[in-house]
């Protein structure tokens, strides 16, 4: 990682091109208070940004560590080829134009790998891209403005959006922002080794992570293992869904899962904390630089309204976050503090009569910081606007909130009902203090969920095996669709159970063929995917005749005669699609023909331990119903675990080949699981 460190710390850097952006980058680096040299490079201009400019590179007084490539495309490629010839470190390709551009420009692929060709062993961030701005050595390689300001310590943001990178900079929440790096395409240079890079310097607190996409799974646990051996928490901020994931909609997994569930399974699996707004990182990432993450869920919230309290306890309920009853010592101080008339619960509402009273705000919010299990303490709190009126006596609240927390060792929050709740300067003095100021208080307490997470998953990944994934790619036209009764065999083969069954044609007497297996019996046409919207299955079957009936009334020439299953307890949908981006994605949930309609599932990525599926069974909705619901007998869920790990056991000697596997339903017993129909999708087995 040295050439990203002198990179990205440099004591020299050059600014290549004259228009705007150019300009702006000049102007940036003087204006952020970069000490070190600044060398503008044009053929024809004289200046740029108020600085002489050199007419070519090889009138340099040295070797930059850092370049600004802000000309066209095809000259970018020249420029870098130059820049890496001279030993320079590192190049900010500002030019769009190639891979991201391939419907636009047929030569852009082509470009993009002559581009990273030319590079070398020299870093380049994007193309297409803005840059870095590091506060810690005042550098901003940026060709925009930004918000942020010089600091000594903070947190780090990588994203792959521009645009989106400048509104966070612009944030006005106290977040202490020390670096923002550009990925743009990653042609060479991924978020992955940025973010180890990153997460070395030592002041750097914690990494947050814009992501639209992934493109190298490998070097993305790399970073994740690095994270967690630093003792530095990541949270991410992921969009996009892949078409890649969802090629073949002839399942009903297929259409479940996508990419999101993938993704989601993939950072929870590395020990990265996932955030669904932009607030939400900005808040969560506040949280961790100053706590360095969570111990729990539990928190404990006082506010001087009722209203505030309910909402503090309904948000906090939707968030997943826990409000623990007050302890006997708690109930103590409190009721010392707050005499017979305040109700005490958690959330409190410690209503209006200690306000103005700065001794007895600290004594009561050191009341309820007694609780020593607790992760956190929120006080909420909107400061009066600050064009119209004083702060006054809501500054003691921040006081002895503080105060509160020196006293106990409890970390404490201040939680604001709105945005513009708490002001910048109201929002830094509670940091100065060491109290996290949360903005909003939805987005304030999804931030403590996910701050708390990020310390259980980190905790979790790190006995954790690396998820399975494959480089091999086939053909959508190559990829087969095996049918029940030959992917039956396969499951078979590999340990799990499937009904007693045999195949026959009406030539064959599908009665007569029954009758040898014994009935009750099932028949499902062959060759059709959702059998039950076809009418191609009939259950429980008990004659000859009524076998014969079924199977002439069905749009199908062959079938599958089976044992009727009975004593079914429920009913599981168990899945897996390879996911190009993430690996291999199992996914459980709800069984039968009301799967998709109900989309009751959890996703963990391939291979999960035994403790790791049924820690995802138990988030199902219904896993009620799994362990015996209102006297109901319960499933063996042993058997049930066991069926999941054979079926891992098969995806993983067929990873080259495997496609997609579902087994719908997967009928759940009080003595044994039993797969009742399966889908395979195969490409060529080598």
């Amino acid at each position: 990682m040295e050439p990203l460190r002198r990179f990205f710390s440099p004591k020299a850097v050059v600014v290549i091109g004259g228009g705007t952006w150019c300009e702006n980058v000049v102007q940036q680096c003087r204006d952020t208070g970069f000490t070190g040299d600044i060398w503008p490079v044009h053929p024809k201009k004289d200046t740029i940004g108020g600085l002489p400019a050199y007419r070519d590179l090889a009138t340099l007084p040295y070797t930059p560590d850092a370049a600004f490539v802000g000309v066209n495309r095809e000259l970018t490629v020249e420029m870098v080829r130059q820049l890496s010839v001279m030993g320079c470190a590192g190049a900010v390709c500002f030019a769009a134009g190639y891979s991201e551009a391939t419907a636009e420009l047929a030569d852009g692929a082509d470009l993009q790998d002559a581009l990273v060709q030319a590079a070398g062993d020299m870093r380049i961030l994007g193309p297409n891209c803005y840059g870095v701005v590091n506060t810690l050595d005042n550098l901003a390689l940026w060709p925009d403005q930004h918000g942020m300001q010089s600091c000594d310590s903070g947190v780090a943001i990588v994203g792959q959006s521009s645009n989106v990178l400048i509104n966070i900079t612009m944030q006005q929440r106290a977040l202490p922002l020390a670096m923002v790096v550009a990925a743009g395409n990653q042609a060479q240079t991924c978020m992955s080794d940025i973010g180890i890079a990153l997460l070395e310097d030592p002041r750097i607190t914690a990494l947050g992570l814009h992501i639209e996409g992934i493109t190298d799974l490998p070097a993305f646990e790399a970073l994740a293992r690095r994270a967690i051996e630093l003792n530095k928490p990541i949270v991410a901020l992921r969009v996009g869904v892949s078409e890649q994931a969802q090629t073949a909609a002839v399942s009903h997994t297929a259409s479940l899962v996508g990419s999101d569930a993938g993704a989601r399974a993939l950072l929870a699996r590395l020990g990265i904390a996932q955030v669904d707004t932009p607030g939400e990182l900005v808040e969560t990432l506040k949280l961790l630089h100053v706590t360095g993450g969570l111990k729990s869920a539990q928190i404990a919230s006082a506010s001087c309204s009722g209203g505030e309290a309910s909402l503090m306890a309904d948000i906090g309920a939707e968030a997943g976050v826990i409000f623990p009853p007050l302890k006997e010592v708690q109930s103590t101080a409190l009721r010392t503090v707050l005499g017979p008339k305040v109700a005490l619960a958690n959330p409190l509402d410690y209503n209006t009569y200690i306000w103005g009273d700065q001794q007895a705000l600290t004594d009561c919010f050191t009341a309820l910081c007694l609780d020593t299990d607790l992760a956190l303490a929120c006080i909420v709190l909107d400061m009066p606007r600050s064009d119209r009126f004083e702060a006054g006596d809501f500054l003691q609240v921040i006081h002895a909130a503080a105060a509160a927390q020196s006293t106990t060792g409890t970390q404490v929050a201040l939680i604001s009902l709105l945005p513009d709740g708490l002001s910048e300067t109201m929002a830094q003095l509670a940091i100065d203090l060491g109290v996290v100021p949360l903005s909003e208080m939805r987005t304030a307490l999804h931030a403590i969920r996910a701050a708390a997470d990020v310390t259980k998953l980190r905790r979790d990944a790190v006995n954790t095996q690396p998820a399975l994934h494959t480089t091999v790619t086939t053909q959508e036209a190559d990829i087969n669709i095996i049918g029940e009764a030959e992917a039956k065999q396969m499951l078979m083969q590999a340990g799990l159970r499937i009904p007693q069954s045999k195949q026959a044609t009406l030539a064959d007497g599908p009665g007569s063929v029954a009758t040898s297996i014994g009935f009750p019996v099932v028949v499902k046409g062959q060759g059709i995917a959702h059998k039950t919207e076809a009418g191609a299955v009939q259950l429980n079957l008990n004659s000859a005749e009524a076998v014969d009936a079924a199977a002439n009334a069905m749009p199908a020439d062959s079938f599958l005669i089976e044992e009727m299953i009975t004593g079914t307890v429920a009913e599981l949908l168990i899945g897996v699609t390879r996911d190009p981006a993430h690996g291999f994605v199992l996914t459980m949930g709800l069984g039968g023909i009301l799967t998709e309609l109900i989309k009751d599932t959890a996703s963990v990525l391939i291979p999960s331990s035994p403790d790791q599926i049924r820690a995802a069974l138990a988030t199902l909705q219904t896993a009620p119903v799994l362990s015996g619901y209102r006297g109901r007998p319960a499933a063996n869920i042993d058997a049930v675990v066991d069926m999941i790990m054979a079926l891992q056991s098969l995806v993983e000697t067929h990873a080259d080949a495997l496609y997609e596997i579902e087994i719908n339903p997967l009928l759940c017993r009080t003595h044994d699981a039993v797969a009742a129909d399966a889908l395979i999708r195969m490409g060529p087995m080598t």
